[in-house]
């Protein structure tokens, strides 16, 4: 059994799709993709395609149950976007495609992350309502797919818009995996489909002339604000959802905080600031004292009171 299969329960006549191996013989099954239960292996049974064709389908009507003659629903058609979408191209190999459900171009990269290495797989110049297959992956492997990250610029000749370079990543976890089938614009095939962009940012160039036009007098107005004077730089306390972040992600939002506040201390004319990174490996501490070492401006850092943080804060004292 693998992650994918369709099942039913022996002790009913409930079906479901085999999501999560738990152990050599629990599984997790999402029922009618609604709710997922635990389930020991030997309590359920594979369904064949075959069976659906031979039996289900000719089971006599006196004997099915009136959930069994609902009408099947509508396809779910997705609006104007771009996708990520996992199409099978049999029960088991599924094509991650690349999908311009737009009227702009789409110039695109995409590529693997793994154990926070990155491999790139293609890139391509996307016209509308065109798509490309970057890659396969077998359903057998599902808990072993990679994070999908895929770099996009919209553009069109002509345009009065400018738009923002975007990326995506794309975890996949299964919970959430059965529940997105819907059909794929441009495809108009049936497939897992996850949308890259959310409405296109568009840079408002008059707004930028505006505000590099202003008069001097009312730049010199405006205050900078102070940062506190004890920064946590723990991830949970920067962003709410981390689950999907990679550790060099996670890092890099931490530096650009710490650069932002210890930017804006300097500008205040603060005297000292604390910046508590915490303990862990150490890679955030050594990071920021390597910044700090060659900025300008510093008097001296060191370990904050080491009663109140131990050894998980540094303490900037600026001139």
């Amino acid at each position: 059994m693998n992650v994918g299969d369709r099942v039913r329960l022996m002790s009913g006549r409930e079906e479901g799709i085999i999501t999560r191996i738990l152990d050599n013989n629990i599984v997790e099954v999402a029922i009618d993709n609604d709710f997922t239960i635990p389930v020991s292996r030997r309590e359920i049974v594979l369904i064949a395609p075959e069976e659906a064709k031979a039996f289900r389908n000719t089971e006599p009507e006196a004997y099915a149950k009136p959930a069994a003659r609902k009408e099947p629903p509508a396809p779910v058609l997705a609006e104007k976007g771009i996708y990520l979408a996992m199409v099978h191209q049999s029960d088991e190999l599924l094509a991650a495609t690349v999908v311009n459900n737009t009227d702009y171009d789409v110039l695109f990269t995409c590529g693997e992350e793994r154990n926070n290495q990155y491999r790139g797989l293609q890139n391509d110049k996307l016209a509308p309502k065109a798509s490309r297959i970057v890659s396969h992956y077998h359903m057998k492997d599902f808990e072993k797919w990679p994070t999908l990250i895929v770099q996009f610029l919209q553009h069109r000749n002509g345009s009065p818009s400018l738009f923002e370079p975007v990326t995506k990543k794309v975890q996949f976890r299964a919970n959430s995996f059965y529940k997105s089938k819907k059909t794929a614009p441009v495809l108009n095939k049936e497939a897992y489909l996850f949308q890259l962009d959310t409405k296109p940012v568009a840079v408002d160039t008059d707004k930028i002339k505006e505000q590099l036009s202003e008069k001097p007098a009312a730049q010199e107005q405006a205050k900078v604000q102070a940062p506190e004077h004890e920064v946590d730089l723990h991830i949970d306390k920067l962003v709410e959802d981390y689950s999907g972040m990679s550790n060099s992600a996670m890092l890099k939002l931490q530096l650009d905080r710490f650069q932002d506040a210890l930017d804006r201390a300097m500008a205040a004319n603060m005297h000292e600031i604390v910046f508590i990174h915490g303990t862990g490996n150490g890679v955030l501490r050594k990071e920021i004292q390597k910044i700090l070492s060659r900025t300008p401006n510093i008097r001296h850092y060191e370990d904050a009171k080491k009663e109140k943080f131990g050894y998980g804060a540094t303490l900037v004292r600026l001139r």
